[in-house]
C-alpha cells in the first residue's frame, strides 16, 4: 500500500548506524511505491532551548517548519535514532520541544482535562539502536524511553499503531550483524 512515509534521522551526527537504517527504510518504502521524505537531524541547525517554555513566542527556524510541514503532510512517521542514557538523544528531544506545539501538535480545550491530538489518522514505527540487549532492555529495566516516545510523545500528539523496533547490541557487533540490521530495516521499510 503506497503512502506518504516521513523518515527522521534522529541521530545528531552526520555519519551514524541510525542514517544508514533510516536509508535503507526510506529506499525500500521508495521502492515499494510509498512517495517518502527524509529529513536527518544532523543537518538541523536550531536552538534546542524552549526559553520560556511552551507559551513561548520564539520563531521557528526554517528547518523546524519543514519538520511541521513534512508532520501534516505524512500518513506514517519513522523515527530512527540511538537509545542513549535509556531515551533520545537531546538534540532529538529538543526538536520534539520545538515542534509538537500547543496549537500545531495539540491543544487544550476549556472543561477537558486532556488535551485534543492533532496528528491523528498517522502511523509511527521507532527503530531503536541500542547497545543494550534487547531481552535486558524490556525484562530488566522496562524500556523507559519506548513508554515515553509512545505514551507522551508520538501518542500524546495523536500517532496510532505506534511500533519499535530494537536493533541491537551494536556495541560489539560485527560487519555481518550490522548488514542484518539494514536488511531489516529494508523490510520493514518495505512493509510500511
Amino acid at each position: 500500500m503506497a503512502r506518504r512515509i516521513l523518515v527522521l534521522d534522529g541521530h545528531p551526527g552526520a555519519d551514524s548506524l541510525c542514517g544508514a537504517i533510516a536509508q535503507a527504510y526510506a529506499e525500500a518504502a521508495e521502492a515499494a511505491g510509498s512517495e517518502v521524505r527524509v529529513l536527518r537531524l544532523g543537518e538541523m541547525d536550531f536552538d534546542i532551548d524552549m526559553e520560556s517554555g511552551y507559551g513561548s513566542k520564539k520563531p521557528l527556524e526554517p528547518c523546524l517548519e519543514e519538520v511541521q510541514d513534512a508532520l501534516t503532510w505524512c500518513e506514517h512517521l519513522a523515527i530512527a535514532h540511538p537509545l542513549w542514557w535509556g531515551g533520545v538523544p537531546a538534540k532529538l528531544k529538543g526538536l520534539f520541544d520545538r515542534v509538537l506545539l500547543p496549537r500545531f501538535a495539540y491543544s487544550y480545550e476549556k472543561g477537558k482535562a486532556l488535551p485534543t491530538p492533532h496528528l491523528t489518522g498517522r502511523t509511527a514505527e521507532v527503530l531503536v539502536t541500542a547497545d543494550t540487549p534487547r531481552w535486558y532492555l524490556y525484562l530488566v529495566i522496562h524500556a523507559p524511553g519506548y513508554r515515553v516516545m509512545r505514551k507522551q510523545i508520538l501518542g500524546f500528539c495523536g500517532f496510532r499503531k505506534i511500533r519499535f523496533r530494537t536493533f541491537s547490541p551494536v556495541q560489539g557487533s560485527s560487519e555481518q550483524d550490522r548488514r542484518g540490521f539494514l536488511a531489516r530495516a529494508a523490510r520493514l521499510g518495505r512493509a510500511a
